[in-house]
């Protein structure tokens, strides 16, 4: 049934491999099906006491993907499109294995939603708020430490050197993979429903906190080293930032348990 989802929606899953590979804003899209496979690994001992029984939601669910797929490709609305098309597959996985399972690991079945690229709108209203602060918190982290840097409305300049990564200040290249590992902490950790919400709140700060992380030395290098050498580390340094966002948040648990505030739930099936 999966397979035959895939096929019949398979130009959309082609360019969603092919916007991933292309798009650095995208390319959590690679991190999704194996947290997808996190959440459900987590849940295995519910999982493996459901029966898989047929349910009439998965067709509905596939009907419903299907009319956007279609309406998304003819449209050419691709959020439309793609979404159709993972949501269509869910659907088939439904229509085997049944609502119970659907009941046990809802977690892993709404983390696809990161597999649909963000629309060009909503990108720019999440960029231009992050920009700015991080644009702030860059320059006021870097004259802390004692390093002078001037900002011209949200670019960067360091020894007399123009930053060229005011772009990259908004935080957009990370904010989806570290929201995509925020929900993913949260749904592997046992925790109460409201250090769940706390997590996923907590989204947009961790990801400006990453990235100020990630531009202090990168501001550093492009004022002292050459441009490629400054913007190579700059690129190695993304995906580096998901390691340090995951402590981040195993921090501000540990926080919380410092105050005494009850945080975990004895088992991940007891809070799912």
């Amino acid at each position: 049934m999966l397979a035959i989802a895939v096929a019949v929606s398979f130009n959309a899953w082609q360019d969603l491999i092919l916007i991933a590979i292309r798009d650095e804003e995208a390319s959590h899209i690679f991190l999704v099906p194996v947290a997808a496979a996190w959440i459900a690994w987590m849940r295995r001992d519910a999982l493996l006491r459901c029966q898989p029984r047929g349910h009439m939601l998965g067709p509905l669910l596939i009907a419903i993907g299907w009319i956007l797929w279609a309406v998304g490709y003819h449209q050419d609305i691709e959020c439309f499109w793609h979404g159709g098309a993972v949501l269509m597959a869910v659907g088939a996985a439904i229509s085997v294995l049944g609502a119970e399972v659907l009941r046990e690991a809802w977690p892993a079945f709404v983390v696809l939603v990161f597999l649909v690229p963000v629309p060009g709108m909503l990108r720019q209203s999440i960029s231009q708020p992050l920009q700015t602060m991080t644009a702030h918190a860059t320059q006021s982290v870097a004259e802390i430490i004692g390093l002078q840097v001037d900002r011209w409305g949200n670019g960067l300049v360091v020894n007399g050197r123009e930053v060229t990564v005011a772009e990259a200040c908004n935080g957009m290249r990370m904010v989806f993979a570290l929201f995509l590992v925020s929900y993913l902490f949260a749904f592997i950790t046992p925790l109460r429903p409201y250090v769940r919400l706390l997590v996923l709140a907590a989204c947009p700060i961790t990801a400006v906190c990453c990235n100020v992380i990630r531009l202090v030395p990168t501001v550093w290098l492009y004022g002292h080293l050459s441009a490629e050498q400054a913007g190579r580390f700059h690129d190695v340094s993304g995906w580096a930032m998901v390691v340090v966002g995951f402590l981040i948040l195993g921090g501000i648990v540990k926080v919380l348990r410092w105050a005494m505030l009850p945080v975990t739930h004895y088992s991940l099936a007891t809070s799912a």
